[in-house]
């Protein structure tokens, strides 16, 4: 499902009215009838409703809104933040429809009880922190004893960041137009949007195709899943190797190496240091193992030859997690990794040492990084804060300048590509914080590539997948925390549940 910014759907406005002949008027009237039908349908029970309208075309939302509640036998009450004279176009024309047809129009120092507060305040515009008398008015919808539905975006996110512009309500619901605004599926805009309702209000579907930004769903994992030939066999489904572990680090490997079985590769080996090899090959059932000379329980230069020859004939190359950011294990790296021809997932140490060695940046491209932000930012120079204060740009950037498919995991993991595509995923919870996680994600997006999924389809779907395995669990455990082999074995349903859905991202109205 497209995501659109701020500056998007500004366009797509335009070209509806401009291009296509339809009207603001008709665009407000059926914006205000989607919110109206919206509450209906999540506060059936509400009987008076409060409608906070600011100045601009989200007010405007606001007071259609009010005349269609009313005419369904709410008792509605409208309250504007300036004066009568100060609104123009057609938020006035609809104001003036309001009070035409009874409603009770004041200003917002006299807010009366009620049962809901629509918040039709400020919408997608605000790009800077919100004025005083604002923040106060958010405050008190806040604090308001109610719920709160907020029209298109709650009042105060940046509709691009998600960033809260000082202050934000904390909406029990939303119902935005057209297609989620970027803010709204990322941290912490999404934390203030409550249930997301979407509607169309008559702008053609065409204009949103182009937007950058795709929020990931069921749907778009089922049209990259492909189902399994009749007559196939394991070596239809490619070659996984995984290059992992260290000294105390086996269990990293194995992760790595059975979330790539998991994931449908047909065939998986494990290379791993020759001093680990005897517990990573007790470890492992389905995949095979192969020692690698070390040096002092790690990769080295001495595993490079090795390394190469048992890269030949493989589909996909996991490498990156327990190997060490030593000087020796860099040479490894460079060697097999970005000499060895074979598609690379590149996880953990991996990422610290190309963070090391910045040279090598300029020959990941075609790779998948799996960064979470601390690594992220040492990746491109930027402290955690920063990476997180904005995920898009950080991880579109460097996509864009490395050519690799860049996923920057964490609550909404984010990945880009180099055309500068950003996909957003909704799956995981809190009760995958814990270690291991990122082992098993490398493995499900390295055994998707050897079966042939571009690096691009195998990064979508398998953060999909994988939070989406870490969704059943954590149902398992009451959202208590999940261990990362758990959901590695919980692939196999995640997979199925791609096309099967139980529950969906948003609704649409």
């Amino acid at each position: 499902m497209k995501a659109v910014t701020r500056e998007e759907i500004r366009e797509i406005d335009r070209a509806s009215v401009e291009e296509h002949g339809i009207s603001v008027t008709v665009l407000m009237e059926n914006a205000g009838r989607a919110v109206c039908a919206a509450v209906l349908k999540k506060f059936p029970e509400a009987k008076k409703i409060a409608v906070v309208c600011g100045g601009g075309n989200n007010g405007g939302d606001g007071f259609v809104a009010a005349r269609h509640l009313a005419a369904g036998g709410k008792e509605v009450a409208v309250y504007i933040t300036k004066k009568e004279s100060d609104y123009t176009g057609q938020p006035l024309e609809n104001l003036r429809a309001a009070k035409g047809s009874g409603i009770t129009v004041t200003d917002t120092s006299k807010i009366a009880q009620c049962d809901l507060i629509v918040d039709a305040l400020l919408g997608t515009g605000p790009e800077s922190r919100v004025r005083n008398a604002d923040s106060k008015l958010i405050d008190y919808i806040n604090g308001a004893d109610c719920p709160r539905l907020s029209v298109d975006v709650p009042s105060g996110i940046d509709s691009n960041t998600g960033a809260v512009l000082g202050n934000a309500v904390r909406a029990d619901a939303t119902v935005t137009f057209v297609a989620p605004k970027v803010g709204m599926a990322v941290h912490p805009g999404v934390e203030y949007c409550g249930e997301i309702f979407i509607a169309g209000i008559t702008t053609p579907r065409h204009l949103t195709q182009n937007a950058a930004c795709e929020i990931v769903t069921h749907e778009t994992c089922s049209n990259i899943l492909r189902p399994r030939a009749t007559d196939s066999h394991k070596g239809t489904y490619g070659h996984t190797l995984v290059l992992a572990g260290g000294k105390g680090k086996s269990g990293a490997a194995v992760l790595a190496t059975e979330a790539a079985v998991h994931s449908g590769s047909g065939l998986v080996t494990l290379g791993v240091p020759e001093s680990i090899h005897a517990a990573a090959e007790q470890k492992t059932s389905e995949a095979m193992t192969e020692p690698l000379e070390d040096e002092d329980g790690s990769f080295g230069v001495c595993s490079v030859g090795r390394a190469l020859e048992i890269m030949d004939g493989k589909k996909a190359l996991v490498i990156g997690p327990g190997i060490s950011d030593s000087e020796q294990t860099a040479e490894f790296f460079r060697q097999t990794a970005l000499g060895g021809g074979v598609p690379a997932v590149i996880d953990a140490d991996g990422l610290n040492i190309i963070a090391g060695n910045p040279d090598m940046a300029e020959h990941i491209r075609g790779a998948v990084l799996t960064p979470h932000p601390a690594e992220m930012g040492r990746l491109c120079n930027k402290t955690t804060g920063e990476v997180q204060a904005d995920r898009i740009a950080t991880a579109r950037d460097f996509a864009s300048r490395t050519g690799a498919v860049v996923v920057l995991k964490g609550s909404r993991t984010v990945t880009a590509t180099p055309d500068g595509r950003i996909f957003i995923n909704p799956t995981g919870n809190p009760a995958m914080a814990s270690g291991g996680m990122g082992d098993v994600l490398a493995g499900v997006i390295g055994g998707l590539i050897a079966q042939d999924y571009t690096p691009e389809e195998a990064a979508v779907l398998g953060v999909f997948a994988h939070g989406l395995a870490g969704d059943i669990c954590a149902e398992n455990t009451g959202g208590m925390a999940v261990r990362a082999g758990n959901v590695c074995a919980a692939l196999p349903s995640a997979f199925m549940e791609i096309n099967n859905p139980r529950k969906r991202f948003f609704t649409v109205i």
